[in-house]
C-alpha cells in the first residue's frame, strides 16, 4: 500500500509518529520517502539516533510548524500520503492558552488541507480524539472543528484525485502524559496512595499498534469523508490503579475542569450517519457534494450495515472491558516488558 510512495507525517516526533514510522519501515521496505515533520529539533535529534539518515536514506527530518502554510507546501512537494498527527493535546494547556490551541489545531488543519490540495497529494488521514465527540473543553472543540474541516475538504477538491478522512480513538496506552506512566512513576517514587479523579470514571483503551492499524485501514479503504472509529475495550480508572499498585490505597480527588466522567466516540445523533464495518465503525459525512455519494454507496463499498437506532458508543456502555489482569498483561506487552506488580 505504501511501497513506492512518499509519506509525510505531521507531529512525526510524537508517540504515534514514532510508532507509525517504525511500522512503515518494518512492513513497507520499498517506501519511497518518509518525511517526519515537526517543530521539535530535540526530538528529531533523538529519532536520528534510532534511525540514522545514512542507514535509512528514505527518512527526511523536516523542521516545521503546521501553522506555517508556506513551509507545509514546501514539505508536501511530491508527497502521496499525509498523516496529520500534530496537535496541542493537553486539556488544561488548551484552556489556559486558547489562541495557541486554535492556531495549531484549527489553523494547522486548514494549512494541511491547503497544502495537500496544492501539491497533488492522494490520501490524507487526520488523527482525532474521543474528546471531539460532544466536546466540553476547548481541546475537544478544536478537534471537532478539525474533523469537520477534513471531512468537508472532500467537497472542495474539484477534479483532484484526493481523499480526506479522519480516525478517532480513545486513550493510548503509555503515551506521554497518560495515566499508566503517571501511576507507575507515583508508585516507584514511594507514594503511599494513588489519586483517582472519580471512582466511577471509565475510559476507552487502545495501544499505539492498534492506532497505527486503524490509520492503515483508513488509508486502504476510505472513500473520503469518513470518521473511522475502532471497537476497543473500556477500563475503570480504579482498575488501572489496582493493576499497577494493588497495595496502595486510592484516594478520590475530583474530576478536573473540562474532564468527562465517561468518554464518548459516537453520540446517538451521530449514530444516524454511522455504519458498522465489523472491526470498526464509520461516521459518514452528513452532506456530500463532490461525487454525491449516498449512505448506500458507503455501505456497499465497506460491506457495512447501519448501527441500531439510538446507538451510543461511550466508555461506560461498552460490551468489552479490561480487567485488572488484562491491564497488567497489556502494560507488559505495550508499555514496559519489565513491568512488575509491587
Amino acid at each position: 500500500m505504501l511501497n513506492g510512495k512518499s509519506v509525510l507525517i505531521t507531529g512525526g516526533t510524537g508517540s504515534f509518529g514514532k510508532k507509525f514510522v517504525e511500522v512503515i519501515l518494518r512492513d513497507y521496505p520499498k517506501v519511497k520517502k518518509i518525511i517526519i515533520y515537526s517543530r521539535d529539533e530535540l526530538k528529531q535529534f533523538e529519532l536520528k539516533q534510532i534511525w540514522p539518515e545514512n542507514e535509512y536514506p528514505q527518512l527526511r527530518y523536516f523542521i516545521g510548524d503546521v501553522r506555517d502554510r508556506e513551509r507545509l507546501v514546501r514539505a508536501c512537494e511530491g508527497v502521496d500520503v499525509i498523516i496529520h498527527a500534530a496537535a496541542i493535546k493537553q486539556v488544561d494547556t488548551a484552556e489556559y492558552n486558547p489562541d495557541e490551541c486554535i492556531k495549531t489545531n484549527v489553523g494547522g488543519a486548514q494549512n494541511v488541507i491547503a497544502a495537500a490540495l496544492a501539491c497533488g497529494v492522494k490520501d490524507v488521514v487526520a488523527l482525532s480524539t474521543d474528546k471531539a465527540c460532544a466536546p466540553i473543553n476547548l481541546y475537544g472543540a478544536t478537534k471537532l472543528t478539525s474533523d469537520k474541516l477534513f471531512t468537508a475538504a472532500n467537497n472542495i477538491r474539484g477534479s483532484k484525485d484526493i481523499r480526506f478522512s479522519v480516525v478517532r480513538y480513545g486513550n493510548v496506552m503509555g503515551s506521554r502524559g497518560s495515566v499508566i506512566p503517571f501511576f507507575i512513576k507515583k508508585r516507584d517514587s514511594g507514594a503511599r496512595e494513588l489519586p483517582i479523579t472519580d471512582m466511577r470514571m471509565t475510559r476507552f483503551n487502545i495501544s499505539l499498534e492498534d492506532g497505527v492499524a486503524l490509520v492503515m485501514f483508513a488509508l486502504g479503504h476510505h472513500l473520503g469523508g469518513e470518521i473511522f472509529i475502532p471497537k476497543i475495550p473500556s477500563y475503570h480508572i480504579k482498575d488501572v490503579a489496582a493493576a499497577i499498585a494493588p497495595d496502595l490505597s486510592q484516594v478520590e480527588v475530583g474530576i478536573r475542569p473540562g474532564e468527562k466522567l465517561h468518554e464518548e466516540m459516537i453520540t446517538p445523533t451521530d449514530s444516524l450517519n454511522t455504519i458498522d464495518l465489523g472491526k470498526y465503525y464509520a461516521i459518514l459525512p452528513s452532506i456530500t457534494f463532490t461525487g454525491k455519494r449516498s449512505r448506500e454507496d458507503y455501505m456497499k463499498h465497506h460491506n457495512a450495515v447501519p448501527v441500531p437506532d439510538g446507538f451510543h458508543y461511550s466508555s461506560d456502555k461498552n460490551d468489552q472491558w479490561e480487567t485488572v489482569e488484562s491491564m497488567r498483561d497489556k502494560i507488559r506487552k505495550y508499555v514496559d516488558p519489565n513491568f512488575q506488580v509491587k
